[in-house]
Order: C-alpha cells, then sequence, then structure tokens
C-alpha cells in the first residue's frame, strides 16, 4: 500500500489536506482512530469507511464521509482503484452537534454541485499555490459548512434490521457505479447488484439516497469530470466520451444545468479567479436535476 498525505493548508480552526493512496489489495485495513473530527471528499477514486461489523459506507468524488474523533474504524479500496481525497480537518469549536458516528446511522452525504465544484476549486489554487492564507481558510469553510450540511441531510431514521439490508444493497450499487461509472448502467443491472427487483430497487435507492438511480448515476460522472477540466490538458470531447456521455454536446449541456456553467467557462475561471467570484459560482442557486 502506497500512500501520501500532504498539508494544503492550516489555521487555528481548519487543516486542509491531501491524501491519496495507491492500495495493491482490496482489504480491510488495520483498526485507525482520529484525533480531530473530519470530512473526506474524494477527488477521484473510491474507498468504504467499515465503522463496524457488516456496517460500511462508501467515498465516491459525490460525497462527503465524516469522521469522528476517537471513534475506532477500518478502511479498504474496493476494486483496488485507490483514492484521492481532500481532507478538511477541524476542533470541537466547530463540531458537528447534528452527526452521529457512533451507534446511529453511518455519517455520509451526497455533494451538491456548489459543493464539488468548491472542492476541486480550492484544491487546484492551493496545489498550484494560488490561494492565499485568507482565501484559502474563507473557502475552506464555506466548503466544510456545505459538506457538513449534506451530512445532515443524508442522515434518516434507524429501522434496525430492514434498514440494513437497504443500506448494504445501496452501498453495493455505489460501489459498482464508482467502479465504472462510465458503464451502460441501466435499472436492471443495477438492481442485480443490489439483488432487488427493479421496482424495489428505484424505491428503496431513492428513499436512502435522496435522489432516483439515474440521477445518481449522472451525478457521480460529473463529479469525476471536474478534476480533468480544471486539469486542462484534456480536449474536452475526449473527457466527455471518458465519462460515458454521448457528445461533446451533451456533455456540456449536462454539466452546465448541473454546475451552472460550461466546462470551457470553468477552466477559465479557474486560472484566474479570486475569492469573490469563487463565491459567486459556488453560492449560486442550487443546481436543477440533472
Amino acid at each position: 500500500m502506497e500512500i501520501r498525505r500532504r498539508s494544503l493548508f492550516e489555521s487555528s480552526a481548519l487543516q486542509i489536506g491531501l491524501f491519496e493512496a495507491r492500495p495493491s489489495t482490496d482489504a480491510c485495513g488495520e483498526v485507525e482512530r482520529q484525533s480531530l473530527n473530519a470530512i473526506v471528499l474524494p477527488v477521484g477514486g473510491l474507498f468504504a469507511k467499515h465503522e463496524a461489523l457488516g456496517r460500511h459506507v462508501t467515498g465516491t468524488p459525490s460525497h462527503a464521509i465524516y469522521f469522528a474523533p476517537d471513534l475506532p474504524y477500518k478502511i479498504s479500496f474496493p476494486g483496488c482503484i485507490g483514492d484521492r481525497a481532500i481532507t478538511l480537518r477541524f476542533g470541537e469549536a466547530l463540531a458537528p452537534e447534528h452527526v452521529d458516528a457512533g451507534d446511529g446511522l453511518p455519517s455520509q452525504g451526497l455533494l451538491p454541485a456548489q459543493a464539488m465544484m468548491l472542492r476541486n476549486l480550492l484544491w487546484t489554487r492551493l496545489d498550484k499555490g494560488e490561494a492565499d492564507a485568507f482565501e484559502a481558510e474563507s473557502l475552506g469553510l464555506d466548503l466544510l459548512n456545505l459538506s457538513l450540511q449534506s451530512v445532515r441531510s443524508g442522515k434518516l431514521p434507524v429501522r434496525r434490521s430492514a434498514q440494513a439490508r437497504r443500506r448494504r444493497a445501496v452501498e453495493l450499487v455505489k460501489e459498482a457505479v464508482a467502479s465504472a461509472p462510465c458503464d451502460k448502467w441501466n435499472v436492471a443491472k443495477l438492481a442485480r447488484v443490489a439483488n432487488l427487483s427493479p421496482f424495489h430497487f428505484c424505491h428503496v435507492f431513492r428513499e436512502m439516497v435522496g435522489t432516483s438511480i439515474y440521477d445518481y448515476v449522472l451525478h457521480e460522472r460529473l463529479a469525476r469530470t471536474l478534476d480533468a477540466v480544471l486539469d486542462g490538458g484534456d480536449d474536452l470531447t475526449a473527457i466527455a466520451l471518458d465519462a460515458g456521455f454521448s457528445s461533446h454536446s451533451h456533455f456540456t449541456a449536462r454539466f452546465k444545468n448541473f454546475f451552472g456553467c460550461t466546462p470551457a467557462a470553468l477552466r477559465r475561471i479557474a486560472t484566474s479567479a479570486h475569492i469573490a467570484e469563487l463565491r459567486k459560482i459556488v453560492t449560486a442557486r442550487p443546481s436543477r436535476a440533472v
């Protein structure tokens, strides 16, 4: 297992870091604990956080995963795909009272478009050394707030055995989609992954995740294009096809509808943006369904 950790920014309130893992096995690692509250925001790849026997949550570029201090967990990397993620670590002054990562439900949330854009823009600017300390802390706290909101909205009432079975089915589907987001998925294929009938699967997935399976797959594909768009090295048509979209125009339309600007416009913004411009984008009206 090759693991790389790098600090991108640190203040008295917030620590922003980069975590990268290149696994040689998909087996669970050793028991770990965080000393501070932490939110992990994958930029690429896939990981699973195992919180108890038979209970885990899946981290993909569409999700925020909360780690409470001092609570044990294990990490695995399904399919040995590896992971690259931004980490936000913070103390009790910013601790989310609404999050329960103990005996309650796993703490995770589906990120809105604004949080996904802010995550990648912040990482890009920090990685290139373009963000000063004030900008980094301000945008980092904005990102933390959006991430914690998604975790809170992702919590559901506990319904023990039935809820546990449904949760396991949903996590299997999330892992399958994250492992191959550009595959030609359909309801029947994903229902087989969940071991549910197509009708029951659609109902369970929407209830557990808060969106339809169709919108979730689009959500995941779009989340994974942000890194390539901001990197600027690849042609946008190639990015579109690699992500499973039928054409450049199809990709651009979905991207604009979800993020509020085209991929080309986002590239321009990322090279010269200041804090006011970034905030204008990421605090815009909530994205419409993709």
